[in-house]
């Protein structure tokens, strides 16, 4: 028998605590993570630390679908968390849903 994987829906935030093109660093459990809102108004979530350095990447500027790490630049896909080229590496992401103007995130 294996391991039946527990779905956690968890109410991170309300839609208007969180300005576009801006994050919000979000902690569920031994979890950190960036909750993004883009200027298209979708919600992304990713982890909170730059596979370089561990820049914080809330604290990052966010342009399009992108996220530039604060400490040096380098840009990170808030889709898939996918590093940019000519860097390389990637960032765990988690799903977001919004209902009735709360932001879940789903772990």
């Amino acid at each position: 028998m294996g391991k039946t994987k527990t779905i956690q829906r968890i109410k991170v935030a309300v839609v208007d605590e969180i300005p576009q093109k801006l994050g919000k660093t979000v902690h569920i459990g031994s979890h950190e993570i960036a909750l993004f809102h883009l200027e298209t108004g979708e919600f992304h979530a990713i982890e909170n630390r730059c596979p370089h350095k561990g820049g914080v990447l809330v604290e990052g500027m966010v342009s399009g679908e992108h996220v530039f790490c604060p400490m040096h630049d380098w840009k990170i896909n808030v889709n898939d968390g996918q590093v940019q080229k000519p860097d390389k590496g990637c960032v765990k992401t988690f799903k977001v849903e919004v209902e009735n103007n709360e932001i879940f995130i789903i772990l």
